[in-house]
C-alpha cells in the first residue's frame, strides 16, 4: 500500500526589502545667512523688544557671531532630523571657531567647496579632485594674487589674504573703493577661469571650478539624499541655490543687491538676523513636507 505524501510545508513569504527612508540634505551658507555679526544684525524696534541672541563664535577673546535663541532651537531640531551641512567660504580654521547648536554635523563644506569635511577631517580624495580640476581649468593663484595687489590702492586696501592655498581675497575700506573697480577685476578674472565676489568689506577671487554646489552634490551622492535644500546670500552662493531642489535667500546681501532670482528660490520677508530665523523655519517646513505621510 502506498502511503500518501505529507502535504508540503507552507512557505513563509520573504518580505520585500524595505524602501530606504527618504533623506533630506540641507546645505546652508553661514555668514549673513544663518549667523550674523553685530554689524549685520539689522535689529529693528525698541531695544527692550529685541530678540534674545546666542553667541556662536568668539574671535580674539571677543564675541563675533550670533543667531537668535529661537533660531538656535530651530537649528538644533534641523540638525537632528536632516543631513545638515554647513556650507561656507570660510577656511577650515575659521569654520571651526563656530559652535552651532545641536548635534555636530557629520559633513561640512569649507573654502567654497575646496574642502569637504567628514567628521571634522578634510576628505583627501575630494581635495585631490578639486586641486586637479583647478590646475586644468584656471590661471595659477600666484598670477591672480599678483594682479590683485598690483591694482589695489593702499588708500583703501586694509588686508590681503590667501585662503587654504585655493583662493585670494582683499579686505577693503568699502566707502573708498572706486566705482567699477570690482567689475573690471571680474572681467579680467573671468577670462582666466576665476570668479570675483564683493561681500561686505571682502573682495574674493575664486577659481571657477571651486563651487559649493559640487561639494553639496557629492554629499548628496554619499548620503542618498532624496531632497536638497539650500540657502545663501552672496554671488558665491548662486550655484548652490540653483543646484538645490528648493532654496532661499535673505532679502539682504549681494544677491539681493543684484535682484538675483530663480524659479525655485524664495526670498525672505525679513532682513538681518530675523531672516536667518525665517530660513530655518522654511527648512524645517520643507523637510517635513518632503517626508511620506
Amino acid at each position: 500500500m502506498t502511503t500518501p505524501e505529507a502535504p508540503a510545508a507552507a512557505q513563509t513569504p520573504v518580505p520585500a526589502a524595505a524602501a530606504a527612508a527618504p533623506v533630506t540634505l540641507v546645505a546652508s551658507d553661514l555668514d549673513r545667512t544663518l549667523v550674523y555679526s553685530a554689524a549685520a544684525l539689522r535689529l529693528t524696534g525698541p531695544d527692550a523688544e529685541a530678540p534674545r541672541l546666542l553667541c556662536v563664535e568668539v574671535y580674539d577673546h571677543k564675541p563675533l557671531s550670533y543667531l537668535t535663541e529661537t533660531a538656535a532651537t530651530l537649528l538644533a531640531e534641523l540638525a537632528r532630523t536632516t543631513v545638515f551641512v554647513p556650507t561656507t567660504t570660510r577656511t577650515r580654521e575659521q569654520y571651526r571657531r563656530i559652535r552651532l547648536p545641536g548635534p555636530a554635523p557629520r559633513f561640512a563644506i569649507c573654502a567654497n567647496g575646496g574642502h569637504l569635511l567628514v567628521d571634522g577631517e578634510s576628505d583627501a580624495g575630494w581635495q585631490r579632485r578639486v586641486t586637479r580640476q583647478i590646475a586644468e581649468e584656471c590661471a595659477p593663484l600666484a598670477e591672480v594674487r599678483a594682479h590683485l595687489l598690483a591694482t589695489a590702492d593702499p588708500a583703501w586696501l586694509l588686508k590681503e589674504r590667501v585662503a587654504e592655498d585655493l583662493f585670494a581675497y582683499l579686505v577693503v575700506e568699502r566707502s573708498l573703493l572706486p566705482g567699477g573697480w570690482a567689475e573690471e577685476l571680474g572681467a579680467w578674472a573671468g577670462a582666466r577661469g576665476w570668479t570675483v565676489s564683493l561681500q561686505g568689506r571682502k573682495i574674493y577671487a575664486v577659481p571657477g571650478p571651486l563651487t559649493k554646489s559640487a561639494a553639496m552634490e557629492e554629499v548628496a551622492r554619499r548620503t542618498g539624499a532624496t531632497l536638497t535644500l539650500a540657502a545663501g546670500d552672496s554671488l558665491l552662493d548662486a550655484d548652490l541655490l540653483l543646484a538645490a531642489d528648493r532654496a532661499w535667500r535673505p532679502a539682504h546681501g549681494e544677491l539681493a543687491d543684484a535682484d538675483w532670482r530663480a524659479p525655485h528660490t524664495e526670498v525672505t520677508a525679513a532682513q538681518g538676523v530675523a531672516a536667518g530665523e525665517e530660513i530655518l523655519r522654511a527648512f524645517l517646513r520643507a523637510a517635513h513636507e518632503g517626508r511620506p505621510s
